[in-house]
């Protein structure tokens, strides 16, 4: 039921993009999305804007759940599903997600908000917003190709990830550049206002370090909430078979039809079993996933995370 001139009792506003790249905005109830992706409703609070949460990945079943820095969504094997938010780099994320999912070259003018020399609050300059929200539908604006690129001298692209890792990589590439570009910031900033104290000792130039020193000690605590996430996720490798939707999706489709053509399978074709996929692999030894895949995705990141971490502790404010 939706209240009187506004969104029902758990309604939020979704933005839902599929795995083609087209987005559209919708207005989902907690069961809806509960229903959708299998999740329960502890992950989804997880991802809620009015609670304070940890930096967290989370596979399950049917889905990922990721909650980082701007970007709080759901990733199934099909669509993603990402609460919509009028954070400046939102709409950057959506314009690189949508060029991932379509497997097009971003220009550089399309890095526009992540760049180290500007921040132009959503806008790619001079060719407007890459993306255009009117009502319900949403409106990219992709980069051009030009003839050289279309020509037959190109390399062969390399094996493409499947879907639920194109998104959970632009997610934590989304919530990395934002972070390095805080920090571009408060370098810009650290550095001359202690060179100032320092030829000159009062009280507005304390009050300047001290400032830059608490945002240097908040800033830190998100990239190392993030980098601990990875390593967590490195450190287990049932944690990230758990995210091989894909896999998984075939896996159940493939022991479906095999049932149905009477192969003596350990299991019921409609078992409602809570069992986790990953539990089952011993049972179904094709099931087995090599990890590799996903591990060096996350492993970059983790770099790219200590990377700023470094910059960071660089900053000397005692």
């Amino acid at each position: 039921m939706r209240r009187k001139g506004g969104l029902g009792v758990g309604v939020k506003s979704w933005m839902v993009v599929s795995e083609t790249g087209h987005a559209h905005l919708e207005d989902v109830g907690k069961l809806s999305i509960m229903r959708r992706t299998g999740l329960p409703a502890r992950d989804l609070r997880v991802l809620d804007p009015m609670l304070s949460h940890s930096s967290s990945i989370l596979g399950r079943e049917r889905a990922i759940v990721v909650n980082l820095e701007h970007v709080k969504a759901i990733i199934t094997a099909s669509e993603v599903l990402i609460i919509n938010s009028s954070n400046p780099f939102f709409q950057t994320f959506l314009q690189h997600l949508h060029t991932r999912l379509t497997n097009q070259t971003p220009s550089p003018k399309s890095t526009g908000m992540y760049g180290n020399d500007s921040f132009q609050s959503g806008k790619d300059s001079g060719n407007g917003s890459p993306v255009t929200i009117s009502g319900d539908s949403v409106a990219f604006h992709s980069p051009k190709i030009s003839a050289d690129d279309v020509t037959g001298t190109q390399a062969p692209p390399p094996k493409q990830l499947p879907f639920e890792f194109r998104a959970l990589e632009t997610c934590i590439e989304s919530a990395c550049k934002c972070l390095e570009f805080e920090t571009s910031t408060l370098e810009k900033e650290a550095y001359p206002a202690l060179d100032e104290l320092t030829s000159q000792l009062s009280t507005l130039n304390l009050e300047r370090v001290r400032q830059i020193k608490s945002r240097l000690v908040a800033l830190s605590g998100r990239v190392q909430k993030i980098a601990d996430e990875l390593e967590h996720l490195l450190d287990d490798d049932n944690d990230m078979a758990e995210m091989y939707l894909t896999q998984k999706l075939n896996g159940r489709l493939l022991e479906q039809t095999s049932s149905r053509e009477g192969y003596n399978y350990e299991f019921e074709e409609n078992d409602q079993s809570d069992e986790s996929y990953s539990e089952r692999f011993d049972k179904f030894p094709y099931h087995k996933l090599d990890v590799e895949e996903l591990e060096m995705l996350l492993e970059a990141y983790f770099a790219q995370t200590n990377g700023i971490l470094q910059r960071l502790s660089s900053v000397s404010i005692r």
